[in-house]
């Protein structure tokens, strides 16, 4: 084609103008065409003087900096595109309000719609459901009818009735029918379907029919369906036993209810827990009283329940013998007392003349039982004569006539008002030479007790032990004190007695001596005593005869228990060997975790300031292996009142028996000695404390042990350092020695100055320095001391600002040992 064939090139008219081109186009056989092109630039507006704004120029705030308003627009312009601005923002604000309540409406509208669709697909639900319940109602009482009516006549089927052919393939459709869809396995007449029967094949109704009470009940429960009511259902009130932990699947059994209803109970009280879960005792009252039903609280304390706590009946109440205690301060007689009481060398079988232990006996006197208890005086067996003055009931109060009242006389009188029980006052020692009754009369006014000599109500009664005079007074008063208090107990009942001692005796196992307070106690009786349970299986009286039976106020040694009960226990008999088993597993571990609270009930505060506390304190260990249990608890006692706010006495284990292995290994570990009270180590444990370098000691006075253990302590405490002040010196010149440094010319005012001694510097009477001497001179003569009024020189150690006028306090430390 030629390039001017006439035609006009293809281009953009404008007011701007297009720019034209040429572009040449090569062909691949040598043709070659020339195309001519347009492009279009584009068009700049620049305004004019006096023209009015474009309404594409930017706006700008009204009143704004005319200097910074586009070019041609005024003031009265920009204010009207800025309303117009603001009132389309207006008008999109409207319609987005707008839009948005249209939404909302339409959202409404679609709600309720569905509603309606639904709540008319619920009721065609229920009307097809009514209808259909209706339909197998009435095909049921048909086919019941043709049943009583075959049963009554037996006629032939009438081939005319189409109806009468027809029910049976209803019968045999509707089974199959619900059985296709899963629901049930029998079918309206509430036989299991899935056998071919001969009625079924020959398309009779024969068989068991069910009864028209059966039929009236299914057509009840098809009208309360079709109506949308539940079957109604009695609800069981139960009594649900709650313990103090209880898991969900026990307390839904507990509740005869399903797990999962429960769990969906806690889960709407906000509580996530599965069937194996265990919930607190309040979670769970709360669940149970949401289901309707009662809650009984109960504990594992129940276990005690078996005890049983029965107030005797008036007429079951036979008169009993007095406990009598016999109390005072340590060597004041009392044992000796009891001796000439029973005829008896006590004394002389104790270690030292005094009682370790808490002794019970029982004499005659004008035919009548007199129980005797007799509790050690020494202060490490407080609370042994505090257990005696419980089971007692007369307390006789042994005061020496030459040494009157003493503390543990005080002691005793205390006990004896703590126990709430009548004193008798037995004034011993009455042949000694020294001996002054009415000074025993009159210190006793001290502490309120008036004696019947002194217008009192307390009976007192002289006597003197070792003659023997006295004694019948005694015993008449302990017999009418008795007969005053009306003493009675019920024999025919189980046995409840208290544990005044326990020990484990080698070859017969743990024993323990029971007083029995309340019924009788038999031989082949279940018990359970503290911590520990057993079966009687001997009892041995206060003389070591065996007896088959011990009544009230009976002291008797029990053998047959499975561990060594603490002294001060009480004894109960139980019914079966499971009772006590379990009563004593219970009480043991309520023990540990008390235990176990009473170590974990501090802060960690308190644990750090405890620990800060106890860096300075030096702890002297101990194992204590003793006889018996009253005497291991008051060697324990003792122990613990041993020590000050620097040394104290810890006791590591102690434990009732001989010495073994298993204590030498526990004092090897922590390099502590073992004390063994009127107990030894066998043989095995000789050779490991030899081996492994333990030291064992031995004792059967308790004075010598605390003794030992309070000077062990002593040796612990470290030196006191007591200061004496030797003279004092005032500085009169101060001279500047080259190598020394300032050394003072000292007047010796007051005492001596000696160089090995320790010096303060006083300025106005303040120290301002405290030290040793470096150098003490005289005439330039190295010294040891330097007499009062005498001139010297002083150097101090590592100290230079000395001033004249100052003064100079010198003293000597000497250490001194402490002892507790």
């Amino acid at each position: 084609m030629a390039d001017d064939d006439g035609k006009k090139p293809l281009g953009l008219r404008g007011a701007g103008g297009p720019r034209s081109g040429q572009v040449k186009q090569r062909f691949s056989h040598g043709r070659t065409n020339n195309v001519v092109v347009e492009t279009k630039r584009k068009r700049v507006l620049a305004p004019k003087p006096g023209a009015k704004p474009s309404a594409a120029a930017a706006p700008v705030r009204a009143g704004g900096d005319p200097s910074k308003r586009p070019a041609g627009i005024s003031e009265a312009e920009l204010e009207r595109r800025m309303k117009a601005l603001q009132a389309a923002k207006a008008r999109e604000a409207e319609d987005a309000a707008r839009r948005e309540a249209e939404e909302k409406a339409r959202a409404e509208e679609r709600a309720r719609r569905r509603a309606e669709i639904e709540a008319k697909e619920r009721e065609d639900r229920e009307r097809e459901e009514a209808i259909r319940a209706k339909k197998d109602a009435e095909e049921a009482e048909k086919r019941a009818a043709e049943a009583r009516a075959q049963a009554a006549a037996a006629p032939a089927p009438n081939p005319d009735k189409p109806a009468g052919r027809a029910a049976p393939d209803r019968r045999r459709e509707e089974p199959k029918r619900r059985d296709n869809q899963g629901k049930g396995t029998k079918d309206g007449g509430g036989r299991r379907t899935g056998k071919l029967t001969l009625a079924d094949a020959t398309g009779g109704a024969g068989g068991r029919q069910r009864s028209l009470a059966s039929m009236r009940r299914k057509q009840d429960r098809a009208r309360r369906q079709a109506m949308g009511q539940s079957e109604p259902r009695e609800k069981v009130i139960r009594t649900v036993q709650l313990p103090e932990a209880i898991t969900v699947s026990e307390l839904a059994n507990r509740m005869t209810e399903r797990v999962a209803d429960v769990v969906k109970s806690l889960m709407q009280n906000g509580i996530m827990a599965t069937s194996t879960q265990t919930i607190d005792a309040d979670t769970a009252e709360l669940v149970i009283e949401e289901f309707g039903h009662k809650v009984q609280r109960v504990s594992d304390a129940d276990v005690e329940d078996v005890i049983q706590q029965v107030e005797d009946a008036p007429e079951d109440l036979e008169p009993r013998a007095p406990v009598v205690t016999i109390m005072g301060h340590v060597d004041h007689g009392k044992t000796s007392l009891l001796d000439a009481i029973r005829n008896a060398r006590v004394a002389g079988g104790e270690a030292g003349g005094i009682t370790q232990h808490i002794g019970a006996y029982q004499v005659e006197q004008d035919g009548k039982a007199l129980t005797f208890l007799d509790t050690p005086g020494h202060a490490a067996f407080t609370a042994m004569r505090a257990r005696g003055a419980q089971v007692t009931d007369i307390v006789v109060l042994v005061v020496a006539a030459d040494d009157a009242v003493m503390p543990q006389t005080v002691e005793a009188i205390n006990h004896a008002r703590a126990a709430e029980v009548p004193m008798i006052v037995a004034i011993n020692k009455v042949d000694r030479p020294g001996a002054n009754p009415d000074k025993v009369r009159t210190d006793l006014l001290q502490h309120e007790v008036i004696v019947e000599k002194m217008s009192g109500d307390v009976q007192d009664v002289e006597v003197s032990a070792t003659e023997g005079t006295g004694i019948d007074a005694l015993l008449e008063a302990i017999a009418l004190q008795a007969e005053i208090l009306e003493l009675k107990a019920n024999p025919n009942r189980a046995a409840v007695g208290a544990v005044v001692e326990a020990q484990l005796d080698v070859g017969r196992g743990p024993v323990a001596t029971v007083l029995v307070q309340n019924g009788t106690l038999k031989q082949g009786d279940i018990f359970v005593v503290g911590e520990q349970w057993g079966k009687v299986r001997a009892m041995e009286n206060d003389q070591g005869k065996r007896v088959k039976s011990a009544g009230p106020s009976v002291p008797v040694e029990v053998l047959g228990l499975n561990g060594t009960p603490a002294a001060g226990d009480v004894l109960n008999v139980v019914d079966t060997e499971a009772q006590a088993r379990e009563i004593a597993e219970f009480r043991a571990a309520q023990a540990k975790d008390k235990r176990a609270a009473a170590g974990a009930a501090m802060t960690l505060e308190q644990m750090m300031s405890k620990a800060k506390a106890d860096e300075n304190v030096s702890e002297l260990a101990i194992v204590v292996k003793a006889d018996v249990q009253g005497s291991a608890e008051a060697i324990q006692q003792a122990m613990e009142k041993i020590g000050n706010e620097e040394v104290r006495v810890r006791v590591l284990h102690s434990g009732v028996g001989a010495i073994t292995e298993s204590d030498v290994t526990l004092a090897e570990a922590s390099k502590a000695p073992i004390i063994g009270f009127n107990v030894r180590a066998n043989a095995a444990a000789r050779a490991a404390a030899n081996q492994k370098g333990v030291e064992l000691r031995y004792y059967s006075v308790i004075y010598d042990l605390v003794d030992d253990i309070t000077a062990a302590a002593s040796g612990m405490l470290s030196a006191e350092i007591r200061e004496n002040f030797i003279g004092y010196a005032e500085i009169k010149e101060v001279f500047r020695v080259t190598g020394v440094g300032n050394v003072a010319g000292c007047l010796v005012t007051e005492g001596v100055a000696r160089r090995s001694a320790g010096v303060r510097l006083l300025r106005d009477e303040v120290v301002i320095h405290e030290g040793t001497l470096k150098t003490l001179k005289r005439f330039k003569d190295e010294v040891r001391e330097v007499q009062s009024g005498q001139e010297c020189g002083m150097a101090f150690e590592r100290y230079d600002d000395v001033r004249v006028g100052d003064r100079i306090e010198i003293f000597e430390r000497e250490e001194v040992e402490r002892s507790l």
